[in-house]
This record gives C-alpha cells, sequence and structure tokens, in this order.
C-alpha cells in the first residue's frame, strides 16, 4: 500500500463528501477509491469513515486521523515545491480562479503576456462567477470582486467596478428614460444572477426600497443578459466592466447612474506565507501592474 496515496484518497472523500463525488474528483474509477480508504482502515485497524449512499461521516478517529494527514500531505507538498526551486526561480505550476467574463476580458491577455515571459511556469485559469475556495481547490491566487469575507487572506486592491442600470437606446426611446429609481416600476426588466452571493443594490441619493423593474425575462449568464438587453427587451442591471465595450460603442446606456451605489473593490487575493513561492510573488508583481492600467482605463471610458 502506498501509504501517502491512500491518505490523499481519504483527504479526497473527506473533501468531496462521498466516495462516488470523490472517484470522479480524482478522476479514478470508484472501486479503487474505495479499495484505497479500506486497505488504509485496515492498516490502522481502526474504521475512519461510515459509509452510506449518499455521504460518509468521520468516525472520532477519522476525524483525528484526517487532521493529521492534512497536515502532514501539506508538509510534504511544501517539501517537493521547495526541492523543485520554486523558492529559487519562478517555475511550476500556477493555479489561478477570476470571474468568467472579467477573466476573459482582462485577466486572461495579462495572463498570457506572463506566460510568455516565463517559460517555465504553467497555468491552470479558472474561470467561474462563483468563488471557488482556496484550499480546497488548491488555488495560488484568486481575482474576486467585492468585499472580502475571509480576512485571513492577503489582498491587493487592481481598481474597483461600478453596479450600472443599462438598456439599449432603441428600448429607451421606445418606452422613455428613467429618472429617478420609481420609475423602474414602469419598465421591462432583465433578471440576471451571475454570482453566488450578488452585492446588495442599495441606490444612493434615495432612502425608499429598492426599485425593480417588472420582470420580462430571467438569464443566469452574463452573455444572455447582454443580449437580451442589445435586443432591447428592457433594462438590465450589471458590472460596469460586464458592459464596457457595449456602452463604449453606444449599443447600451447606462441610466440613473447619479443614484448607483458605491463601486466594489477588485482585489487580487492569496493566503498568507512567510516566503511566496516565486512563481506567486512574479505573477502578482507582473499582474498588478498591469490590471491597474487596464481597469482605471475601462472606468475612464464609461
Amino acid at each position: 500500500m502506498d501509504r501517502f496515496d491512500a491518505m490523499a484518497v481519504l483527504l479526497a472523500v473527506v473533501e468531496a463528501g462521498s466516495l462516488s463525488a470523490a472517484a470522479r474528483r480524482l478522476r479514478a474509477p470508484l472501486t479503487t477509491v474505495s479499495r484505497k480508504v479500506a486497505e488504509l482502515e485496515r492498516h490502522l485497524g481502526t474504521q475512519l469513515l461510515v459509509r452510506s449512499n449518499r455521504r460518509v461521516v468521520l468516525t472520532d478517529a477519522g476525524q483525528a486521523y484526517v487532521a493529521a494527514t492534512r497536515r502532514i500531505l501539506e508538509q510534504v507538498e511544501e517539501a517537493e515545491r521547495q526541492a523543485a526551486g520554486e523558492y529559487r526561480a519562478p517555475r511550476g505550476e500556477l493555479h489561478v480562479t477570476a470571474p468568467m467574463l472579467f477573466g476573459q476580458r482582462h485577466l486572461l491577455p495579462v495572463a498570457l503576456a506572463f506566460l510568455a515571459e516565463q517559460p517555465e511556469i504553467t497555468l491552470r485559469l479558472m474561470l467561474a462567477d462563483q468563488q471557488v475556495s482556496l484550499a480546497d481547490e488548491h488555488i495560488d491566487v484568486a481575482l474576486r470582486i467585492g468585499h472580502l469575507a475571509d480576512s485571513a487572506l492577503v489582498a491587493t486592491r487592481v481598481g474597483t467596478v461600478r453596479r450600472v442600470i443599462c438598456a439599449s437606446p432603441a428600448y429607451l426611446a421606445r418606452r422613455g428614460v428613467p429618472l429617478m429609481p420609481e420609475d423602474l416600476a414602469r419598465h421591462d426588466g432583465i433578471n440576471f444572477q451571475g454570482f453566488a452571493a450578488s452585492p446588495e443594490w442599495r441606490y444612493r441619493r434615495d432612502s425608499h426600497s429598492v426599485m425593480e423593474a417588472k420582470p420580462r425575462l430571467a438569464v443566469n449568464t452574463t452573455e444572455a443578459a447582454i443580449q437580451a438587453a442589445l435586443a432591447g427587451v428592457g433594462i438590465v442591471r450589471l458590472l460596469s466592466y460586464q458592459v464596457a465595450e457595449e456602452v463604449k460603442d453606444g449599443r447600451l446606456r447606462v441610466v440613473l447612474e447619479a443614484f448607483a451605489p458605491e463601486p466594489l473593490p477588485v482585489s487580487l487575493v492569496y493566503a498568507p506565507a512567510e516566503i511566496l513561492p516565486l512563481k506567486v510573488r512574479s505573477f502578482l508583481d507582473f499582474t498588478i501592474p498591469r490590471l491597474r492600467a487596464r481597469m482605471a482605463e475601462m472606468e475612464g471610458g464609461l
């Protein structure tokens, strides 16, 4: 039995919540995952997991063993990184995550330029509008939009984005331009939920409750919401970077700007460490000034 491999499989089962979910994450047969956990239990002479059809629960012995396993594997991974020279030269695999559209339009061009300068670094860029755990997904750097809930992370602000209400010129010509938040009640709306926890919308210069346009269409992707707004379906509420190109070329028009909430911070975040691997430090040093310049240009053009 490869003890380290079995420990890694056990940790994957616990983090995924079930044997089958761990098998999918590890891209391994379910029988292999189950066998390795069973071999580990036989080796230890104790039961670590209580299995059911849907989920697994750690026994008391399992809880203590998994906590120790996590520490051991982290120490092994750290030792391997040092042996591979990540602290002496920028090399190795770098894991980065960002919101989908922001990543495509702004982070990806910067990341490609970074790769051109760092031939010994490979990049895994995970684009998703749902926030992912840096620890669970082994993420080195994350781009986050909004106020950060996890104070344990180190954050460097690269800019801000605004929450905007916009519609096509054709729609506004047909239905009129809302001048006050209360006017939205007479308009058609495009409902869009782009993040798992969307920031609360509170109008400035207005003490009333949040006013919404009458729902005409509901979608679950940024692209669909933008396309519907361009087609004149109604008014949509998005983040400024998501419609920067459409607003700049006049295909969408921002309304009620004076009432918009305060801008949201955009930050690069990472886990604290006494010494950052050079691949992370070099990525931050390269990316931060370039993202700041891109965001200043984008917001200045709106």
